[in-house]
């Protein structure tokens, strides 16, 4: 192979490869500029900042990388990869990765539900039966939600699991209705009794006027009668109200003279020689 041969073959292989990877390279540098730029410019868009910032991180995440399987796609058809070989071979990994990740995924879209639809929203106290589990939304991201309870723990719940239970938001509305019962002695005339429950309730301020309050006899069971004093207070003041309810009413019915019923066992002894006989 003489010198001519060899140059007239190297022309060859930069104008069928050359060029090729030449123009790959340059179009990666100019994708992954114009990325990053879209990056930095999606948070500004009017419709972007009308989202939920869980909501709006995940579509910038999601477009980035949607953008950067573009690019890569776009560049292997240039260098001659055969289109259908490289997107079957895209398309078995992410199928894979989907397998792998099924749990994962159904969190995410979880997730996504939770922030577009709003059940609840950070600061809000929820609870949900089903998990055994209360306490205040403290964050919200795409795959868990994050609780602090009365007591200072922190639960760490996935949005799949979330999504697929009842919860119930405490917070919801403004008031919030409070039930106290007290069992009292059946000797003690029940006029006074509610007369009394009605007027430790009025003496409240923080107890609102409407709804009514409700101080009534709501239950007659062996030595003991229920009374039940259920009202309407500020959410954010509902366990301030209870505790102080319930000391209230018990100075009020103490200061009348009107007691609790005490539990009462009854313990027979057998003398010695005595059966008791069994049908």
């Amino acid at each position: 192979m003489n010198f001519e041969t060899l140059l007239n073959t190297l022309l060859e292989l930069f104008t069928t490869i050359g060029l090729k990877l030449l123009y790959g390279v340059a179009l990666l540098f100019i994708g992954l500029k114009l990325i990053k730029w879209l990056k930095k410019k999606l948070p500004s868009f009017p419709f972007m900042e009308r989202l939920d910032a869980g909501v709006r991180g995940f579509l910038i995440s999601t477009t980035s990388i949607g953008l950067y399987v573009l690019l890569g796609v776009t560049i292997a058809m240039i260098l001659g990869v055969p289109t259908a070989s490289f997107i079957a071979a895209l398309a078995s990994g992410l199928a894979a990765i989907g397998l792998a990740m099924q749990g994962s995924l159904s969190n995410v879209a979880g997730g996504l539900m939770l922030l577009i639809f709003k059940p609840f929203r950070m600061g809000d106290y929820i609870s949900c039966p089903d998990l055994s589990v209360e306490g205040t939304v403290k964050q919200i991201t795409v795959v868990y939600t994050i609780l602090h309870t009365y007591d200072g723990i922190g639960v760490t719940i996935p949005n799949g699991t979330l999504m697929n239970s009842v919860v119930k938001n405490l917070t919801i509305t403004d008031a919030r209705r409070l039930d106290l019962p007290f069992k009292i002695s059946p000797a003690h005339p029940i006029a006074e009794v509610e007369a009394i429950l009605a007027d430790v309730v009025a003496a409240e301020p923080r107890v609102r006027p409407d709804p009514a309050p409700f101080t009534r006899l709501t239950e007659v069971a062996g030595d003991a009668l229920t009374y039940t004093v259920r009202v309407w207070v500020p959410n954010g003041e509902y366990w301030p109200v209870r505790f102080d309810l319930t000391r209230a009413v018990t100075d009020a019915l103490n200061a009348r003279g009107i007691v609790l019923p005490r539990e009462q066992l009854d313990v027979h002894l057998n003398q010695p020689g005595e059966h008791t006989n069994a049908n």
